[in-house]
């Protein structure tokens, strides 16, 4: 059977499933409507402010994904959600992992991540500013996580570095100490412009290895995507392909009801073959040879793994809640970038007769310790407490190599390589954190956080190849103290409704600069202080949640590159603002049917000129729409027997943006987009079947976009854009016993 057989089959057999269901739906509704009473929505649980609290008491803006929403939309990388949570920015670079987050408009505009990003509790990627952290997350494969959390300002206070913009978290699922279950899963996918399948495949049990004392449960998951690209320079077909594993191990002991440890593995994995890159026209922006071809001359690939091991001891000393976790992380990464147009057209000023290829290549090698202890008051109606330290050691090798070939894709004597830069960085970091909650009256209290860091770096660049001509080695160190503190007024005026004012500050460290004459020693902490004024509420007997918010962000100090005398360093240019409302709500009008409505405005902007950027003042921020929205529906039903029917819709609106500062003359436009995704399954207390459509009408648009540029002579040679996900179809199961 042919490709185009197989994706006419596998269509045909979701439009009469989703036909079946919708049917269903219409021919159900109006009894249940009648028949039916409507129950409170449920209670979600998280602990964004290191202590378990129901979302609707927290003081600052929180989105949280659950395993069933990340299951129906079969969600396998951060950019199929983001659009659903409000003032999330996921930018996708071409494949899981290679990302850029922001969240309110605070995007990086330089090295380093302004988005932190844990497993639990403890903080995942590069610390540091030389270890690529702004354009490489940690996108896990999320088939085991329990939920993520995305909370919305700065974090200093409980999160540290990096958490500018907020954080998102990855909750794990812990051992179940009672009940052995074991669990299976698949799935098939067709993609727009692939003439292959892509499947999936995931496995996990829980064995409780001593009931009520200890329990171990593991899973491990892999997601393949058959690719959607065409390269007209090779002739490959959907060279855009590539694989995601995930791997988790866990094991809980219990040894009393005061106390227990839990060990944690995990490890992820992404392997593309190259990026999924359309070629574009520099001035017109669309595609120079037709629709998802691209013309790269070498294969653009990314390899990634992430390794992950935790141990946490909780420990009730009955005055107050002990808990430690120690960390170690590993990571491992190589990208390669075709700078054919770049540097190999540059090859006749060597003597050569023709161009050649070349290739940018950059390795990633970072290993990271992290200790953190915590004490956490317990519940009380006057005052509550937490203390905690934490400390980080982080050593970080980046390695670029830019190469030079001939045509046949041979080393070019005397010229490859073109140029090779090390950048080895040590990260070190100790801070104590704490907050006060002082409970006034039973209905308002109020809760103020200080955290204070210190931390020291060091940092080397040498550099060799035949541009430089031997080889030079440039060292330089940074030490400094940041301050950062919070403070949340709440007041809850009904038993369902609580307002709340927070006053926040966040950071990014700052870091050494190469010692030459004229360059700066150190960049400084770049900071930002979030004032905000937030609603959460339960209305109409628990059946609707609404939460809405304002917010005005100053940012300070941003760390931008500059240029003096052919110098590259870091320094502090330029002061930003981010004012915007955010919006989320959920309605449950009659049992089993649930509606979902957020959005966000964002006004994103410089407050004075930045040079080094292009930028002047009043310039949006890069990457940043000003307006995004959602809606979802969902709907479940009864079949026939212990059967249950369910329908799923999600409508998302991305405004459009700017891949630069407004005024930088590498700014180009990013267009807005709509795209509609269905979901329906049907399931039991043992089999679930699910169909899913990701961007049902195939909405061609391009989420970020990259000028190629000679080397020499500055023009514009391509420009590509990275499209958003193609229209994907898919079946799958899952089974639990």
């Amino acid at each position: 059977m042919n490709a185009t057989c197989k994706r006419t089959l596998l269509a045909t057999a979701i439009a009469l499933t989703l036909t079946a269901s919708f049917g269903a739906w219409a021919q159900d509704a109006n009894q249940q409507q009648t028949s039916k009473k409507s129950t409170r929505l449920e209670t979600i649980v998280v602990t964004a402010e290191k202590r378990s609290e129901d979302i609707q008491n927290v003081p600052m803006s929180i989105s949280v994904v659950d395993s069933d929403q990340l299951a129906n939309l079969h969600a396998t990388q951060l950019s199929d959600y983001a659009d659903y949570l409000p003032g999330f920015t996921v930018i996708n670079n071409g494949s899981p992992g290679q990302a850029t987050l922001g969240i309110r408009g605070i995007a990086p505009l330089g090295e380093g991540a302004t988005v932190a990003t844990y497993i639990d509790e403890t903080p995942m990627g590069s610390s540091g500013l030389y270890g690529r952290a702004a354009g490489e997350v940690l996108d896990l494969l999320p088939w085991d996580i329990q939920s993520v959390e995305v909370l919305r300002g700065p974090q200093g206070t409980l999160y540290g570095a990096n958490a500018l913009g907020g954080v998102v978290r990855y909750v794990t699922r812990p051992p179940d100490l009672e009940t052995t279950s074991w669990r299976v899963g698949g799935d098939t996918i067709t993609e727009s412009g692939s003439g292959d399948l892509g499947y999936g495949g995931r496995f996990g049990f829980n064995v409780p290895l001593a009931p009520g004392k200890v329990g171990l449960s593991a899973s491990i998951g892999r997601q393949n995507s058959p690719g959607y690209t065409d390269n007209v320079q090779t002739g490959k077909k959907n060279q855009d392909e590539f694989w995601q594993q995930g791997a988790h191990a866990s094991l809980l002991w219990k040894p009393s009801d005061d106390g227990s440890v839990r060990l944690s593995a995990m490890q992820s994995r992404v392997d593309a073959k190259s990026s999924s890159v359309t070629s574009l026209d520099p001035i017109s922006l669309k595609p120079i040879y037709g629709d998802l071809k691209a013309d790269n001359y070498v294969p653009q690939p990314y390899i990634k793994t992430a390794d992950y091991y935790n141990a946490t001891v909780n420990w009730d000393l009955h005055w107050a809640d002990f808990v430690s976790s120690t960390s170690y992380e590993q990571l491992k990464s190589e990208t390669e970038v075709d700078a054919s147009r770049v540097y190999g057209v540059l090859f006749p000023l060597f003597g050569l007769p023709d161009p050649g290829v070349s290739a940018v290549i950059y390795r990633i090698r970072m290993y990271k310790k992290t200790q953190e202890f915590r004490l956490v008051s317990k519940n009380d109606d006057k005052i509550e407490w937490l203390l905690g330290a934490f400390w980080t050691d982080e050593d970080t090798l980046q390695n670029q190599i830019a190469t030079a070939q001939f045509l046949d894709y041979s080393s070019i004597p005397g010229l490859d390589p073109l140029a090779v830069v090390a950048f080895p960085s040590k990260y070190k970091e100790y801070a104590g954190y704490g907050d006060v909650t002082y409970k006034f009256t039973p209905t308002f209290d109020v809760t103020a956080g200080v955290r204070w860091a210190h931390n020291k770096q060091t940092f080397s660049q040498a550099l060799s190849g035949a541009l430089i001509g031997g080889t030079t080695i440039q060292t330089g160190n940074s030490s400094e103290d940041v301050f950062t503190y919070s403070l949340s007024p709440r007041w809850h005026f009904s038993t369902d409704s609580m307002a709340y004012l927070r006053i926040a500050s966040g950071y990014k460290p700052g870091g050494p600069n190469v010692a030459l004459p004229g360059v700066p020693a150190s960049v400084n902490a770049s900071k930002l202080t979030n004032y905000e004024l937030g609603l959460k509420s339960f209305l109409a007997d628990g059946r609707l949640m609404l939460d809405a918010d304002v917010y005005d962000i100053e940012w300070r100090k941003i760390q931008v590159a500059e240029v003096v005398n052919g110098l590259g360093y870091l320094a502090n240019g330029g002061t930003a603002r981010s004012r915007g409302v955010e919006f989320q709500a959920m309605y449950e009008p009659v049992s089993g049917l649930r509606l979902g409505l957020n959005a966000a405005y964002t006004d994103a902007v410089l407050t004075e000129d930045v040079p080094s950027l292009g930028g002047l003042d009043g310039d949006r921020l890069p990457n940043i729409p000003k307006w995004a929205w959602s809606a979802t529906a969902d709907y479940s039903f009864p079949v026939s027997g212990a059967w249950t029917g369910r329908v799923g819709a999600g409508l998302r609106y991305v405004g459009s943006s700017m891949t630069a500062i407004t005024h930088s003359p590498n700014a180009l436009p990013q267009d807005s987009y709509t795209v509609l995704d269905l979901n329906a399954g049907v399931s039991n207390d043992t089999w679930t079947f699910r169909v899913f459509i990701k961007n049902a009408t195939d909405e061609r648009v391009y989420t970020s976009l990259a000028q190629l540029t000679n080397a020499a002579t500055g023009e514009v040679m391509e420009v590509t854009g990275v499209p958003l996900q193609p229209r994907t179809i898919g079946v799958g199961f899952d089974a639990r016993f």
